[in-house]
């Protein structure tokens, strides 16, 4: 998810995990994120707008383009793919996080507030459908910006099957992509250390 967010963006974007240890609040349900995802204003200190995806999701789109269409529309306090299933609404956020200086912390851990049936705002706005497609859930579909493997992504053979599936390994391919190791080192000073160490432990030769 990360890497797509990054690989097809036109400017620098920062896109951070969200840890349960490392974040202020202990509320937790069925992945770390589950709650925690209500956290980002905070984290962003309640200025400019943020956003949070599930990490099951790739990226084909300029996330550039998404906070451009919410900035011209300043109605909102959340945006979100709303021609999905309802409870697939938290998945995609885009928040005016100045307009949302209410989700402390002590907000997001008091178990009375259910935060998915989004009570905690006055309006949400609507994002376009191809910002949020959820794969096996939706008829078939190679033009998205976003593509959401909501069931499981294809890593896992149960889940594979979809059209859609080719992005995530497109994906994933160039993220694990690399040279080979002689192409990228051959004219440094690693070059000679590293091959001495292979000749001896690989293949026995002693070089003096």
């Amino acid at each position: 998810m990360r890497y797509s967010v990054e690989r097809h963006a036109s400017r620098p974007i920062s896109v951070n995990g969200l840890m349960l240890k490392q974040l202020p609040i202990k509320r937790q349900g069925a992945t770390e994120f589950t709650f925690s995802r209500f956290l980002v204003p905070h984290l962003s200190e309640f200025q400019g707008y943020s956003m949070f995806a599930d990490e099951d999701m790739v990226v084909r789109g300029d996330i550039h383009e998404l906070f451009d269409y919410v900035a011209n529309d300043k109605q909102h306090d959340v945006w979100v793919v709303k021609d999905q299933e309802r409870f697939e609404w938290p998945s995609v956020m885009v928040f005016n996080n100045e307009r949302l200086k209410h989700l402390t912390p002590e907000f997001i851990d008091d178990e009375s507030n259910v935060l998915f049936d989004f009570a905690w705002i006055e309006s949400v706005g609507g994002l376009p459908g191809e910002w949020n497609h959820c794969v096996a859930m939706k008829p078939s579909r190679l033009d998205a910006k976003l593509y959401h493997w909501t069931q499981g992504i294809p890593y896992w053979p149960e889940c594979r099957g979809f059209p859609e599936d080719k992005y995530w390994f497109e994906e994933y391919e160039a993220m694990v992509k690399s040279v080979k190791w002689v192409e990228l080192h051959h004219n440094t000073k690693h070059f000679k250390p590293v091959m001495k160490r292979m000749l001896e432990t690989q293949y026995g030769v002693r070089i003096g």
